[in-house]
């Protein structure tokens, strides 16, 4: 009950009641921006680790020894791996594709339908045409930001042009070929968006030229003077894939399976690069820079924790004769600093849960509000091609938030000791010697 009338302004109190209650914006605001900041910190990680692993597995899987020819039984005995979910091969270039309005090196994948089909965020992802009769497809699907920087659109024609074409007397002549675009995907990824283009498997193994004619089994050695047809009817033709991308049940595993692939009979020699070897620098970088954030946001909690200490002692001087009134009618001194500390410690209460639901209710809507600000200022905030990511991210996370709140408390809690041990040390002689 005294705590409580002690928190409540009155008009010769004015200035103290301020500080308290400035004291408690400050804790609300600290709590606010460290739930809001490490939430979007979150969610930049989870929004990167879903699009990264949407389209690379977790693992690449590279062939050693001989080509990639068996490419589908690979995949068929690489499923069978206990943590496996599913693999998929695929056959990956460099080129330079131009179009109407520009041109760019980009990254070509040819996968067929089946393959596509697994990678659930590339076949959901199309906003223009789509993956349907993927096989029979004479065309490419390719980003919309890559879209953009060629000027190209459904339907029209880009061109990609390889160094790696075929063999004359006078050395490698560039592979040149126009392909319609027949499908434009939006994965939500600057980089992925501006960087691959997806076709069908036959025409990727045609394009960079990944098959081999072999003379059919039984076939016998042919006859010098034998025509096109019976050459063509002797050789089959052999196709390859690039590589092979292996998706797994649990990302953190990757030691524990790349282990039990190394030890499954029957599956062909791989070199295995997971996801974490290939991004280590990037999300080992995220890491520092949340627990940096956390650190130097959390000097605002401590500012506002000061600030509970500077009020209290000024409190406990303004009420320095009430303090001794109450130690004559036999208050004890731990009565005194149960008055004080409650005083400090609701400050504190009431600004952490203030705090906490404004945090809450920010990173909840935090894209929403990204782009409210940014259209009332016409400024682009958090540009795409600075975050990799189209929109913002929140996610927050329960066990972050109890850390917030446990901190915000106990730093609140712990400023009041001071002042409330000064409060409980007033003598009353002293204090009322001149009333």
């Amino acid at each position: 009950m005294i705590a409580g009338r002690y928190l409540r302004a009155r008009r010769k109190e004015a200035f103290i009641s301020v500080i308290a209650s400035l004291t408690m914006v400050g804790v609300a605001i600290g709590v606010a921006t460290l739930i809001v900041v490490m939430s979007v910190m979150n969610g930049f990680r989870a929004e990167l680790l879903d699009k990264i692993l949407g389209l690379n597995g977790h693992f690449t899987a590279y062939p050693i020894e001989s080509k990639f020819t068996d490419y589908k039984d690979a995949i068929a005995d690489l499923e069978t791996v206990q943590g496996v979910k599913f693999a998929v091969y695929y056959v990956e270039g460099q080129v330079l594709a131009s179009g109407g309005g520009g041109s760019t090196g980009v990254s070509v994948r040819g996968m067929d339908a089946e393959n596509i089909d697994k990678l659930t965020l590339l076949m959901n992802s199309a906003e223009q045409g789509g993956f349907d009769s993927w096989d029979e497809n004479d065309g490419v699907a390719i980003g919309y930001r890559l879209a953009q920087t060629l000027g190209v659109g459904l339907g029209d024609q880009i061109q990609l042009i390889s160094p790696q074409g075929a063999m004359t007397p006078f050395g490698s002549t560039p592979q040149i070929k126009s392909y319609p675009v027949r499908t434009i995907f939006n994965l939500g990824m600057v980089e992925f968006d501006s960087l691959f283009v997806y076709m069908p498997l036959h025409l990727a193994q045609d394009y960079f030229r990944l098959y081999e004619d072999v003379l059919k089994p039984g076939a016998g050695p042919l006859d010098p003077m034998a025509s096109d047809e019976e050459i063509d009817a002797a050789y089959e033709r052999v196709y390859q894939a690039s590589g092979a991308e292996i998706f797994i049940d649990d990302p953190d595993e990757v030691n524990v399976v790349r282990e039990r692939i190394a030890a499954t009979p029957g599956i062909r020699p791989f070199i295995l690069t997971d996801w974490q070897q290939r991004n280590e620098t990037f999300f080992s970088a995220l890491q520092v820079e949340r627990v940096v954030m956390f650190t130097i946001l959390s000097m605002i909690i401590l500012v506002a924790a000061f600030n509970i200490i500077s009020s209290l002692v000024m409190l406990v001087k303004d009420k320095s004769k009430d303090i001794a009134v109450l130690r004559t009618m036999g208050a004890t001194r731990g009565a005194i600093m149960r008055i004080f500390s409650i005083t400090g410690t609701t400050i504190g209460v009431i600004g952490t849960l203030t705090g906490l639901v404004l945090g809450l209710l920010v990173a909840a809507n935090a894209e929403t509000l990204r782009a409210s600000i940014s259209n009332l200022l016409g400024v682009t905030l958090f540009p795409p091609e600075v975050f990799f990511l189209s929109s913002l991210p929140s996610k927050t996370d329960p066990t972050e938030v109890t850390v917030v709140v446990v901190l915000a408390l106990s730093l609140s809690f712990l400023a009041t000791l001071y002042p409330a041990w000064r409060a409980a040390q007033y003598d009353p002689v002293e204090a009322l010697r001149y009333e």
